[in-house]
């Protein structure tokens, strides 16, 4: 089994050591494991998870609930229902953020184009 130390694996998902360290503080990286020297081990399939936690960090999923996902994971398959449940409401939460992003994209295009072309001030 390939293992990386937290250097390597904060490098292979181009985020900072202190971010790692946090989450594992907070408990998203359960059974991380580590060497006689007491420092952090992350194996493939943490580095998984870890893609995993950054995904949902990343679409704005709060700590408190990749938390419980975590803790369901290191469950096992009798919590597919519930992981499933907390996927499928997320992911509509994210689209609900998408099209809002995407409607306030359109008034900033707007006050681009304005600037862009030193038109009449309209308040939209």
């Amino acid at each position: 089994m390939i293992y990386y130390s937290i250097s390597e694996a904060a490098a292979e998902l181009q985020i900072p050591e202190s971010t790692l360290r946090y989450y594992e503080k907070k408990g998203l990286l359960p059974l991380i494991e580590r060497d006689d020297a007491g420092r952090r081990l992350f194996s493939e399939k943490q580095m998984a998870l870890l893609q995993t936690v950054i995904c949902l960090k990343n679409t704005h999923m709060p700590i408190s609930s990749i938390k419980q996902y975590m803790d369901w994971v290191v469950e096992g398959d009798s919590t597919m229902e519930q992981r499933l449940r907390m996927m499928t409401k997320h992911k509509q939460e994210v689209l609900e953020e998408i099209a809002l992003m995407t409607e306030s994209l359109k008034g900033i295009d707007y006050k681009i184009t304005r600037y862009t072309n030193k038109g009449e001030v309209k308040l939209i």
